[in-house]
């Protein structure tokens, strides 16, 4: 059997929208002129043991009160406001590049003609205007506060064009974060302004991200969990360990990214009221869940709808061309084996 010459073994693309790290700082809701950076504070704490135990422990009341009576003993960093702060803020900016219809790697060119003509027709026909309006939903929601967002009374999101002359306010509470239908005005026009980037073959937009969270006075706040893989060596020994960048408190820019690309409502199994929007993965993929959504299965992961579009074969709908230009927009490694 001849071998398929349009194959591209070595493939990648450069992720088109960039967050940096988020930074996190306490003011007040009605002076923000005044405000400090957030340092991690390091806690003691003389926990209960609460971990299911073995059949022969529980049943037996003796080994229990035995076994609960051991001090779990952790240290943990934590991040609070001060007494006198009610309000989180959170800064960062965001660059959105163009030139999606060139691959950073390709070893195909063959390939990379049927793929760019793809790209082409995709970027003349639908412009980048509904994933634009979803990254500035996302924006505009404060998605990317995470646990930062939940019982939270007034929520502003302040965005500037750093290069330009744009600059808008929102209010985050007006838009609902498992949705992303939007007829919203501003977040229309900020979403004409990221489609236009990411549709330009060389141009890029870069925004500047002020979101102010009022969440009450002394309240903990919560930056990024660093990933500790030995902690059996770790100098420190603690139990949890949040990150910061020169002493302030911050939030990963992949964490900032993934709520920014929270935008797949394509997939097989959506429903709004229960799991909403997922992050844009080639399978779908919610760790937290433990499920993959997009299954080759199903024929709607993103390999499956790639290798047809790249190819230069219509897809079925839109909506997976919408799909799968998102991935493109993360960026990643798609090569595919030649033998």
């Amino acid at each position: 059997m001849a071998k398929d010459k349009n194959i591209a073994s070595v493939l990648a693309f450069e992720k088109k929208l960039v967050p940096s790290d988020a930074y996190m700082y306490g003011t007040s809701w009605d002076d923000r002129k005044n405000k400090i950076a957030l340092n991690l504070v390091e806690k003691s704490v003389r926990g209960t043991i609460a971990n299911r135990l073995k059949k022969a422990i529980k049943d037996d009341p003796t080994k229990l009160n035995a076994e609960v009576e051991k001090a779990n003993l952790q240290r943990v960093d934590s991040c609070a406001l001060s007494p006198d702060q009610d309000t989180l803020e959170l800064s960062f900016t965001l660059k959105v590049l163009g030139g999606i219809s060139e691959p950073s790697a390709c070893n195909n060119s063959e390939y990379k003609k049927s793929y760019s003509t793809a790209v082409d027709s995709y970027v003349e026909n639908e412009g980048f205007q509904e994933l634009g309006k979803r990254y500035a939903l996302n924006l505009a929601n404060a998605r990317f506060l995470w646990r930062n967002r939940v019982g939270v009374e007034s929520i502003e999101v302040q965005i500037k064009d750093v290069n330009g002359e744009y600059s808008e306010i929102f209010n985050a509470k007006k838009y609902n974060p498992r949705s992303m239908e939007c007829s919203d005005k501003q977040v229309e026009e900020l979403g004409k302004k990221i489609a236009s980037a990411l549709a330009s073959n060389d141009n890029f937009l870069l925004l500047e991200i002020n979101c102010f969270a009022k969440v009450g006075k002394a309240q903990e706040v919560y930056p990024s969990e660093e990933l500790v893989l030995d902690k059996g060596n770790s100098k420190t020994k603690k139990s949890k360990i949040l990150y910061a960048v020169d002493s302030i408190a911050a939030m990963h820019s992949q964490k900032i990214g993934n709520a920014l690309r929270s935008i797949d409502t394509w997939y097989p199994e959506f429903e709004e009221e229960t799991i909403g929007a997922i992050a844009i993965e080639p399978y779908g993929a919610v760790t937290n869940m433990g499920k993959a959504f997009r299954t080759p299965k199903d024929k709607k992961d993103f390999y499956t709808l790639f290798d047809q579009f790249a190819r230069g074969t219509k897809l079925e709908n839109v909506e997976d061309e919408h799909y799968v230009m998102a991935v493109l927009v993360r960026g990643g490694v798609f090569g595919e084996s030649d033998k």
